[in-house]
Order: structure tokens, then C-alpha cells, then sequence
């Protein structure tokens, strides 16, 4: 991906990455991204779904949302997306930090319809869950016109990621205090029956998949 004054990595730069492959494997591990772009002259930052289809990433929103309504034709916006894998907890307050895996976007949001909306909507419910797209029935028509899908046509992006023990000062490694990394994972719990759902009926594999491998 291309980089430039807007998307190059100024802090600790040696953590950086701008390689597609990197910013691609960040993205399909985080399951929720935030979507930041300026409107009615105020900055603004939306959670929102997503998913990818090779280098095109979809967002999901409500034909009523606010991205959807200041979306013209298109717009500029910042999509961030952050995997926590741990505190690095060091000897003093100082040094303490985090191992995290991250990544930065910026591009234009133009909205999407017909057979790529429909794509679309496949694409980020495959990023949340593979499989489930096949398992239940697809939008309705009506369904389809209440939800807005926009493609960012990404200009730019930039990866950063932390990992490893903390670095103390020399002088701080004798201290008598725990010091090294708490790691931090997700984890998908037993699925929850819906009180409706009809007795017997088992998980889906998709879901005992994504319950299985997090």
C-alpha cells in the first residue's frame, strides 16, 4: 500500500509496517473497526462492522447513521482497527506499555449498491463469522434498502505493532517487582440458546468453529 507524509509512522517507526499482506491480516483478526471522518465541520469516530473482499473493505451502517447521511457521493475518512495481545508490565510506571498489533486506513467511503452490496454484506458477515452466510436465509429486498454499505477506496495505510518484555532501566532490574507480560486473548464462550429456538437444535458448525478457534 502507499504511503506518505498523512500515514507514515513517526513514533518508534521500527515497529511500523506498510506491507498489504500485514495491514490485511490485522484487519481480518479485528472483529470491530473505528471509522473516523469530519461532519457538519466536527470531527466524529463510529464503531462500525466491516469485512474484506481481497483489497476492497466494506462498512456497515443504517441508511439513517450519520456516515451514511454525510456521504454525498463520497467522503474522507480514517478506518483503525486495534488487537490487544497483552500488558507489558515493567519495574517501574514508566516503562510500563503494551504489546498490540495495529493498523491505520485512509481513503474515501463510497456508498455501494446492487450485486456488490450484496458482496458486500457477504463479506463482512464472513469476517465476523465464516460460514454463517450459507446457514441462514439472505436479505430480503426491504432488509437490503435499510442498510447502507459504503466501500473504502483506501489511498493509504500504515501497521504498527508492539511485542516482547518490557525494557527497564539497568538500574531499575534489581528491584524486588514482578515484571513481564500478561497476555490478553479473546475468547468465545457456549453458545447461549435463543429462548424461541426449538428444542434439540444444535450450534452450526460456523458457530462451533469461531467458538473453537477465536
Amino acid at each position: 500500500m502507499s504511503t506518505s507524509e498523512r500515514s507514515q509512522v513517526r513514533r518508534l517507526p521500527d515497529r511500523a509496517a506498510y506491507d498489504t499482506e500485514t495491514i490485511h491480516a490485522i484487519l481480518d483478526a479485528a472483529p470491530v473497526g473505528h471509522v473516523g471522518f469530519v461532519a457538519d465541520g466536527r470531527p466524529i469516530v463510529i464503531p462500525m462492522l466491516f469485512g474484506r473482499d481481497g483489497d476492497d473493505i466494506y462498512l456497515h451502517g443504517s441508511v439513517a447513521s450519520r456516515l451514511q447521511r454525510s456521504m454525498a457521493k463520497s467522503l474522507d475518512v480514517c478506518l483503525t482497527v486495534t488487537l490487544v495481545d497483552g500488558l507489558v508490565l515493567a519495574r517501574s510506571a514508566f516503562h510500563h506499555s503494551m504489546n498490540y498489533r495495529s493498523a491505520v486506513l485512509f481513503g474515501r467511503a463510497e456508498a455501494v449498491e446492487g450485486e456488490e452490496k450484496l458482496r458486500a454484506l457477504r463479506a463482512i458477515s464472513e469476517h465476523l463469522i465464516a460460514g454463517r452466510w450459507d446457514e441462514v436465509r439472505e436479505p430480503t429486498p426491504i432488509e437490503l434498502r435499510q442498510t447502507a454499505v459504503a466501500k473504502l477506496v483506501v489511498e493509504e495505510a500504515s501497521a504498527k505493532a508492539r511485542s516482547g518484555d518490557p525494557v527497564d532501566d539497568e538500574e531499575d532490574l534489581a528491584l524486588a517487582v514482578w515484571a513481564g507480560v500478561l497476555p490478553c486473548a479473546t475468547a468465545w464462550g457456549v453458545p447461549q440458546p435463543d429462548a424461541l429456538l426449538p428444542a434439540g437444535t444444535a450450534p452450526s458448525p460456523s458457530i462451533e468453529a469461531r467458538r473453537t478457534h477465536p
